[in-house]
């Protein structure tokens, strides 16, 4: 089978990154003579409403009766951009409730997501892995229903509530960050977020519901949902975790003096941190947290506001062009 590629591009993801990828696969494209389209995202809310559009007038469900078809151009949908973009891409595929592929090319800052299936972050790499595959993967994705401002949505990577939801929000509003993001070099307002953020979070109590069980905490301090191992750009947070199993992990860390955290990041980052006595894990396809201290919230990154949460877990699955 043959392939219309419809690139849906975040320039400004990865400050830039996205870009530069797009050019660097757009003249790989070019040279092959790939039919291909693409469309640019200029402002917050782009990708759903390019999405919106493909969907209307040029993407087409996946279906076998393709494969029979050899001169068929099947119109694939490939994202460059972020874990932010995707996000805001699959969220609306969702929505539509058929059986649409997406391809992507990480071009963001964290890539938690080309890491979790093992993508390559070098553009041309995984354009031709995208080209080489010829059909996609149902992958599981998260999808959460919230009671209280009576909202639904999906988690490619996790959902926070507390300490990286914190940095998330003390990052975004940084007055530094658009300067550092000029000079690439965004980072540096993330690691001043994290410090800031490792000694003013407070615990709060949260109580979770599992498998018929109840667990109360009192001092909860980190509180993820996560569908892959990773999150924060690397860090493998929940190792057990996987796309390809129709289930996720939650992961809850207790707050303790400062001097024990900094000996909890050193256990994470040797991979020992699940060992700990403050660190909890649990691997469920079906969870419910309830949090009514007030916390902030993040969705693969994105903003949830500052609010308490009743908020109810299960799985949902896509499908994925990747190998």
């Amino acid at each position: 089978m043959n392939y219309y590629y419809h690139f849906l591009v975040n320039p400004a993801s990865g400050s830039g990154r996205g870009k530069k990828a797009a050019e660097r696969v757009q003249k790989i494209v070019n040279k092959h003579r790939f039919p291909h389209q693409l469309y640019l995202t200029k402002s917050p809310g782009d990708e759903r409403n390019i999405t919106r559009k493909l969907l209307k007038e040029r993407l087409l469900p996946w279906d076998d009766v393709y494969l029979e078809n050899g001169e068929m151009l099947y119109p694939l949908l490939v994202v460059i951009g972020g874990d932010g973009t995707l996000h805001q891409v699959v969220s609306e595929l969702q929505l539509e409730q058929q059986q649409i592929p997406v391809a992507y090319i990480p071009a963001g800052s964290g890539n938690d997501f080309a890491r979790s299936i093992e993508l390559p972050r070098e553009p041309e790499k995984a354009f031709w892995k995208i080209a080489g595959t010829t059909k996609p993967q149902e992958l599981a994705i998260i999808h959460y229903d919230e009671q209280i401002q009576e909202e639904s949505g999906i988690a490619l990577n996790n959902v926070g509530i507390g300490l990286d939801a914190a940095i998330v929000y003390t990052t975004n509003h940084s007055v530094a960050k658009s300067s550092l993001n000029k000079f690439n070099l965004g980072s540096f307002s993330y690691i001043a977020a994290i410090i800031r953020v490792l000694f003013r979070q407070k615990g709060f109590p949260i109580l979770v519901e599992c498998n018929g069980q109840q667990f109360s905490y009192k001092k909860a301090f980190l509180c993820t949902t996560t569908n892959h191992p990773y999150f924060g750009g690397g860090v493998a947070i929940a190792p057990t975790a996987s796309v390809k199993e129709k289930k996720f992990d939650f992961v809850l860390v207790e707050r303790v003096s400062i001097f024990k955290i900094f000996w909890l990041i050193g256990l994470l980052m040797r991979k020992k941190h699940m060992n700990s006595r403050y660190f909890h894990h649990l691997s469920t396809s079906k969870l419910r947290i309830i949090s009514t201290v007030p916390q902030h919230g993040q969705e693969d990154g994105e903003e949830m506001g500052q609010r308490p949460f009743d908020i109810t877990f299960t799985t949902a699955s896509q499908l994925f062009w990747c190998p």
